[in-house]
């Protein structure tokens, strides 16, 4: 056996994830937490007491394709502010997408539904997030992936319910008071969920703070 062949050969090990399994209900909130932040944890709150969720993992990105990345800290330092940030303890930080390569929402969502097919996942995003979803990559696989679920978020509310991708997924859209039943339902099917908000942002906090660039 040459090196190249046996080097071929070694399997790498499916990397970790946070606690799962048959019949356990997760909602997957994805994002550059850069930074984490109070309506983060407002939203994953919201969610897991509106759905009935055992859990919620952040999937803290590399880096977002739509954003500059060229002044992203690392991935390590937002997940530390994450972990000090999420103050629950089912609230789950993960770097799953950087340890899979995945650059895209839609690749990393297909690989978890291979890896925990037995999971049942929910995609959480803030309003603000509806408003721009046609800007993603293959949106409308990602809503046929799993149930989706959108937080309202000041500011958003009519921007979000008048997207194209909220019109074009308009006949998947159901009542609010489907919350508790929204993972038996095969996914497309999406609900809006208003609740408490938080102002806070990314953005603003990055105004605010000068968060210095860590390399």
């Amino acid at each position: 056996m040459t090196e190249a062949t046996r080097t071929a050969s070694i399997r790498v090990p499916a990397p970790s994830l946070p606690p799962h399994g048959r019949g356990l209900r997760i909602g997957l909130l994805g994002g550059s937490f850069n930074p984490p932040h109070e309506a983060h944890r407002l939203i994953s709150l919201i969610a897991m007491r509106r759905l009935g969720l055992d859990a919620v993992w952040w999937l803290v990105t590399p880096g977002n394709p739509l954003k500059d990345t060229r002044i992203l800290p690392d991935i390590i330092t937002r997940m530390d502010w994450a972990r000090r940030i999420k103050q629950h303890p089912r609230i789950h930080i993960t770097d799953i997408e950087g340890k899979i390569g995945t650059r895209f929402s839609v690749d990393t969502l297909k690989w978890l539904k291979r890896r925990a097919p037995d999971t049942r996942f929910v995609w959480l995003m803030g309003s603000d997030n509806l408003a721009s979803f046609h800007r993603w990559k293959d949106w409308k696989t990602i809503a046929a992936l799993m149930p989706m679920a959108v937080i309202d978020r000041p500011g958003t509310t009519l921007s979000a319910t008048r997207s194209r991708a909220a019109i074009a997924l308009g006949a998947y859209r159901r009542p609010e008071s489907l919350q508790k039943g929204l993972l038996r339902h095969k996914a497309p099917v999406w609900i809006m969920l208003h609740d408490k908000r938080s102002a806070q942002s990314s953005t603003r906090l990055r105004t605010q703070q000068q968060i210095p660039v860590t390399r």
